[in-house]
């Protein structure tokens, strides 16, 4: 039998129970119940699921049409019968038109089962036909949203490509409106350029054999005459009227960084191949600097030999420039950073700056009062500023116009997405702007190459650029650089913003006497320049150890009889770097200083930069900045042993 529930309403329970009876004759397993108010019709409604409302027409407190109000304002989409013995066809009619679904005579209930069989089937398929219609409307909003989408492109279109529709992101990056693209005179072809053509009618004979074709990467021209870079795939719609549906992804944002990368890559291997050449390079400079420092103070004044061996100094110094230039673009530099206020730092180039750039050269300052310290080499700083100012000075051969601006910078989560691996936070902006010729796009992309330069020969040794890159970099900042031919230039740095009370303690040292006959152990793994540092400090008057092996001088250290007063150690040697020399040494004598050399790097050693406690002389040195360091040493307090 078939299970039935009936919600039966009927003041007579004896006339329930004869429907009841006459729907288990056809079969049905029926479980009913009987309610003669509207409020009890309200309570049974919402307590329990109902197959079918059967409602006599007239009782003392109720009626049909009172009845069927009532199950309309639940919304419930039940069949309601109407089964009475009272009243005419005139009256039924009228319920039916009202939302009635069939009316039976009470005297002939014989059509009474099948009238409910047949409406609860017609009340099943309303329902699922709602359920379809609901499912449809919600897939076509889906559509409909992913259409109106601000992240990825959609277009329908014939499979011969003409297009047919597209949404505002598409339009948006191909610079088109609708009326432009669709009006049937821009097809598929016109927007690829054709080295990519083929591609796109192999796709379209997979589509047409299998429906979709797999995605592949192309071009778009945009309505300006550029290109787009684009991820497109692509599936049939309708076969029948031959139109199919493509998502098309932006790829130039990918592709910014994929360049941002290989350039990251790039720089990175130079710059290891750099810092190595002029690690070795500063070695040989320190020989010829040394040595020829030492032949020059034996000759007479007007020794015909002293002009060719300044000739030999000055070449010398030039090359340590360019060594220096290298390990600071290759950011191995050893730094030893300050906390600075960035608008000191202009002010303080600023009289130097207007003679380098000469004056048919406008300067114009604009520093924002208080911005935020900055944490960062002064000298490396000044020297960004210089090189910045004299490259734009370069591109205004007739004068112009030069800018310095500071300000500080709200970076906020956009600008951290737009500069991936830069966090969000504050920052400071050093921007150096110029009137002058400006670059294309080719030339700017290539401007931070180590020994690029657009200058004739003799006029620049290509490092200029590259040494803010590698300053900007080993501070933690970022550049930016807008040019365009024609409208000049603007650089801009961003440092990121620190804590702290600028440190504005004057550089560089009082005279003092730079002889001494302290004991100092050199530990140099270079034969040229330990010889010289020797023969040096001796002429200094200092009793020399001297050894080309850490091991060796441990042993010296635990065996010399006499003081060991300064340790004087390279930094990267064979068997044991320069700082765990230091910590074992001043383990076995607490008095003695060390001075750390080096040709290298900051990278070299296992701290970054300079500890406050270390002392450094970075290669190449001449013997007097030797002497003076050394001194400079030996007389400092008592301080607690490097290491």
């Amino acid at each position: 039998m078939t299970p039935l529930r009936a919600l039966v309403v009927e003041d007579s329970e004896d006339d329930a129970l004869l429907l009841a009876s006459e729907m288990r004759r056809g079969g049905c397993d029926v479980t009913y119940k009987r309610v003669e108010t509207a409020e009890d019709m309200k309570a049974a409604l919402v307590s329990d699921a109902w197959d079918v409302v059967i409602s006599d027409y007239s009782m003392p407190h109720f009626s049909a049409p009172g009845a069927l109000r009532v199950l309309n304002e639940t919304g419930l989409d039940l069949p309601f019968i109407i089964v009475s013995g009272t009243v005419g066809e005139d009256v039924a009619v009228e319920v039916m038109r009202a939302g009635a679904h069939d009316y039976l005579l009470k005297g002939n209930l014989t059509r009474l089962v099948p009238a409910v069989r047949r409406e609860i089937e017609q009340a099943a398929q309303r329902k699922a036909r709602c359920a379809a219609e609901e499912r449809t409307h919600r897939s076509e909003e889906r559509f409909r949203r992913l259409f109106d989408s601000n992240t990825i492109g959609i277009i329908i279109a014939t499979v011969a490509g003409e297009l047919l529709e597209a949404n505002d992101f598409y339009l948006d990056m191909l610079g088109y409106t609708r009326e432009d693209l669709l009006a049937g005179k821009i097809g598929w072809d016109e927007l690829t350029p054709p080295e990519y053509r083929d591609l796109d009618r192999t796709a379209v004979e997979q589509l047409r054999r299998c429906g979709a074709a797999p995605s592949w990467e192309k071009e778009l021209f945009r309505k300006d005459g550029t290109r787009v870079p684009i991820l497109i795939g692509v599936a049939m719609l309708e076969a029948a009227e031959g139109s199919c549906i493509a998502y098309v992804v932006d790829l130039s944002k990918r592709r910014a960084l994929e360049a941002q990368l290989r350039q990251a890559q790039k720089m990175d291997a130079i710059g290891r191949l750099a810092g190595g050449i002029a690690h070795d390079f500063n070695n040989i400079l320190t020989a010829i600097l040394g040595y020829g420092e030492l032949a020059s103070s034996t000759l007479a004044p007007d020794s015909p030999l002293k002009a060719n061996l300044d000739e030999i100094h000055h070449a010398a110094q030039r090359a340590a420039g360019l060594t220096r230039q290298l390990l600071i673009f290759s950011r191995k530099q050893v730094l030893q950073p300050k906390i600075l206020d960035l608008n000191a730092v202009v002010e303080g180039t600023e009289r130097l700056l207007r003679r380098l750039i000469g004056e048919d050269v406008t300067l114009v300052t604009a520093l924002a009062a208080g911005v935020d310290p900055v944490r960062a080499d002064p000298g490396q700083l000044e020297q960004v500023v210089l090189n910045l100012a004299v490259n734009a000075r370069d591109a205004m051969p007739r004068g112009g116009r030069l800018t310095i601006e500071t300000a500080n910078v709200d970076s906020d989560g956009t600008w951290a997405e737009q500069h991936p691996g830069r966090p969000p936070g504050r920052h400071v902006l050093l921007a150096v702007a110029d009137s002058g010729t400006g670059m294309d796009e080719a030339t700017k992309n290539r401007i931070f190459e180590p020994f690029f330069t657009t200058k004739e020969a003799g006029k620049g040794t290509g490092l200029g650029l590259a040494t803010v890159f590698g300053i900007v970099e080993q501070a933690g900042g970022l550049i930016e650089v807008d040019s365009e031919p024609g409208r000049g230039t603007k650089v801009r740095i961003y440092l990121p913003s620190v804590e702290g009370v600028p440190d504005s303690a004057a550089s560089g040292f009082s005279s003092r006497k730079v002889g001494g006959t302290e004991t100092v152990l050199v530990v140099e793994d270079e034969d040229p320049v330990r010889r010289l540092i020797t023969k040096t400090l001796q002429a200094f008057g200092y009793e020399v150890l001297e050894t080309a092996q850490p091991a060796e001088a441990l042993r010296l250290c635990r065996e010399h009889p006499k003081p060991i007063h300064l340790l004087l150690t390279d930094i990267v040697m064979p068997g044991m770097n320069g700082r765990d020399l230091a910590g074992q040494c001043c383990g076995l004598r607490a008095d003695v200083k060390v001075v750390f050399m080096s040709g290298y790097t900051a990278d070299a050693m296992p701290l970054q930069g300079i500890d406050p406690g270390m002392h450094f002389l970075s290669k190449p040195f001449t013997p007097s900045a030797l002497a003076s360091k050394v001194r400079e040493v030996l007389d400092a307090p008592e301080e607690k042993p490097a290491g």
